[in-house]
């Protein structure tokens, strides 16, 4: 394989649905680290716990694995155009990709609710940036109706080809592993990627990859849990942006993946998700932005009350690197400590 090929449509086209055709609109996505997490797997119990790092794709969250196939079908039946709207992931891998294929993107962006770092990557790839006075729900509306109307593609995850390609998440675990989790968290927002995942891993037991599929725990945040609360919410409000959705998209499908596999939805303060982000970043060394955490903290709150059994392999996926969202990240930390530019001052602070 040469490296120009190395995405998840070299790696996985017999299971993406794909003309041959078709050619990939690629920036090296996918086979994305699984790294051991040594602070939460417990030796005696058995228990391992993994954690599937999206931030390493190229624009910085799991968005690059559906993008590219949504991207690459929209080049192939002739588009020119995509749309979408977005707390911020979907618009930086939208307007990248989209770049990549000589598109245009038109991104719809809730106004004051969108990480500094994901607004960044929309404009610096070229994409046409509309604030909206609402939600990300709202949005949601006007960009299906857009698409309805004018000669543009949506990209959102209700494109069919979106899931598919974050399904090969799934298929990249599985592969690392050699074998099937017994237990995968992950971050719900707009339900999407539990969605895929579900895809895959049962895509992989149709084929005889695996002989059983994980239980799926979908973790949200407190303030935006629609799943939780059993109904959609108005005003979803935390300060994970990324999953401050309040009507997901691919509700049924995600209800499916739950009770299919015996899972579980559950809810996380804002509070608990900073502190699962602390945790990562200083005891694992891996800086995940607020939404990804949210999966970590919902395996804290598993494990502290013995809803893990021993013996176990467990999953969680961090949706998107930690640069995505500075501000949250600075606004944790001490300031940086000020003295002059002296040997004896800097030898004095260290010891301090």
């Amino acid at each position: 394989m040469r490296p120009t090929d190395a995405g998840v449509i070299a790696r996985y086209r017999e299971r993406l649905p794909i003309p041959h055709n078709a050619s990939a609109v690629s920036l090296n996505e996918g086979n994305t680290p699984l790294v051991r997490l040594n602070s939460l797997s417990d030796d005696q119990r058995e228990i391992e716990i993994f954690a599937k790092v999206e931030g390493a794709n190229p624009t910085g969250s799991f968005k690059d694995r559906g993008m590219t196939v949504a991207i690459s079908m929209a080049a192939h039946e002739g588009s020119e155009a995509v749309i979408c709207a977005s707390t911020g992931n979907t618009s930086a891998a939208a307007a990248a990709y989209a770049a990549r294929a000589g598109m245009k993107a038109i991104v719809i962006i809730p106004d004051g609710q969108i990480a500094l770092g994901k607004l960044a990557q929309a404009m610096m790839h070229g994409a046409r940036v509309i604030q909206i006075a609402g939600n990300f729900d709202q949005g949601m509306e006007i960009v299906k109706a857009i698409s309805q109307k004018a000669p543009v593609t949506l990209v959102n995850s209700v494109n069919p080809f979106r899931l598919h390609g974050q399904k090969t998440a799934a298929f990249e675990i599985v592969d690392t592993l050699l074998r099937c989790p017994d237990y995968h968290f992950l971050p719900v927002g707009n339900a999407g990627n539990i969605s895929a995942y579900w895809m895959g891993y049962s895509e992989y037991l149709e084929t005889g990859d695996l002989a059983r599929r994980p239980v799926m725990v979908g973790c949200q945040a407190s303030g935006a849990a629609p799943f939780v609360q059993g109904t959609p919410i108005e005003r979803p409000d935390t300060i994970a942006t990324a999953i401050r959705i309040g009507k997901p998209q691919s509700w049924a499908l995600a209800q499916a993946a739950c009770e299919e596999s015996a899972g579980w939805f559950l809810g996380r303060s804002d509070e608990e998700i900073l502190a699962a982000q602390r945790h990562l970043a200083q005891n694992e060394g891996i800086f995940c932005e607020p939404a990804s955490a949210t999966s970590v903290a919902g395996v804290m709150l598993a494990l502290g009350e013995s809803a893990i059994p021993n013996g176990s392999c467990v999953v969680c996926t961090l949706t998107g690197q930690g640069l995505k969202d500075p501000d949250t990240a600075i606004s944790q930390c001490p300031e940086p400590q000020r003295v002059s530019p002296q040997i004896d001052a800097v030898h004095d602070a260290i010891l301090d």
